[in-house]
């Protein structure tokens, strides 16, 4: 079973077969540059009103800005990246006791995105997490290593408060309600993906993950300062997002898409691997509840401009999402309402 993750301590060669991507999939990296312009957006200003014009205008045209005084104590965003270092580096028994590639379930182990459905695996282990209510899922989470239940139950409930804050800000950039995203999302669910992303003897030839867009609400992610793999689609290539320090990348779900009418972006991303480091990325996941309607509200469906997708659940929308393979057309066009 050993051979089912990648974080055992041993170094690969070789790049095995089944994590080689076809030639006309492979993420060309020698044609990537730097994204120069990324939007990054002080939450401590005082003029709420330039930070909405920065947050309107970092959704319509990038689909995610990054986050800086933001309110996550730098301390405990380092020992967040501690923890989940320390569980990456535990013996591959101890993991593999966590091992599952059942999406449903609300903790495992896994690698890759869908083991059943895809031919070519990705080059990535990641512990994922259900998170909120955190009285529901914490019991269920490693007791080893000895911190990592303490430390990420501080951690979601910072992460979570920033998310709401950041919906806030999204509501009013669109001329909504201040609370209208989240009375609408209802009692917002919360995952945690800890993504680890080993050496990789030939990165021009797989990927940790492939292009994709995220299927929740909202995404924050805590990135590796000292290895970078994040790239973003913006203008019909892939550009890369630098680390910036202690900062958080934001990026729009889908469902955010769809409540904007469209107006918002969820943004094509994927993560690139290297020759010389393991990267670690700590993502956390605003969901919809699942009684939650998704649904463009009048003012942004007014003037000649129809709703652009059907209303939908979140179940509904998760299940067609994780039947798929992820880097498919974008899921939304399969809920856009027929003209």
């Amino acid at each position: 079973m050993a051979h089912k993750i990648l974080s055992t301590g041993i170094p690969h060669k070789n790049l095995p077969d089944n994590y080689i991507r076809p030639e006309s999939q492979r993420p060309n990296l020698s044609q990537v540059s730097e994204c120069e312009d990324v939007p990054v957006i002080d939450l401590s200003s005082k003029d709420l009103s330039q930070i909405l014009e920065q947050v309107s205008y970092a959704c319509k045209h990038y689909g995610f800005f990054q986050v800086i005084n933001h309110g996550v104590s730098k301390e405990l965003a380092e020992e967040m990246q501690k923890v989940a270092k320390e569980f990456f580096n535990l013996p591959v028994e101890e993991k593999l006791k966590l091992y599952s590639d059942d999406p449903t379930k609300t903790m495992r182990l896994s690698t890759s995105f869908n083991v059943n459905k895809e031919e070519v695996h990705n080059w990535r282990d990641y512990l994922r997490l259900h998170c909120w209510p955190l009285e529901q899922y914490a019991p269920e989470w490693p007791s080893n290593p000895p911190l990592f239940k303490e430390t990420v139950s501080k951690y979601i409930k910072e992460v979570r408060e920033l998310g709401f804050r950041i919906q806030e800000l999204i509501s009013e950039s669109l001329g909504l309600e201040k609370d209208h995203i989240k009375n609408v999302l209802g009692d917002q669910g919360q995952h945690m993906a800890l993504n680890y992303y080993p050496e990789c003897p030939e990165p021009e030839l797989t990927y940790g993950l492939p292009g994709h867009t995220d299927p929740n609400a909202l995404t924050i992610l805590l990135q590796d300062l000292q290895v970078s793999g994040l790239q973003i689609f913006k203008d019909g290539k892939w550009v890369a997002v630098k680390p910036q320090p202690d900062a958080f990348v934001i990026n729009i779900g889908d469902q955010l898409q769809a409540l904007s009418n469209g107006i918002y972006k969820s943004v094509w991303h994927r993560a690139v691997v290297n020759t010389d480091k393991p990267r670690l990325s700590v993502a956390s996941f605003l969901c919809p509840s699942n009684d939650a309607l998704i649904s463009a509200p009048p003012p942004l469906t007014a003037n000649g401009s129809p709703a652009m997708y059907r209303d939908f659940t979140y179940p509904e929308y998760y299940k067609t999402f994780w039947s798929r393979n992820l880097d498919q057309e974008h899921c939304l066009e399969l809920f856009k309402n027929q003209t």
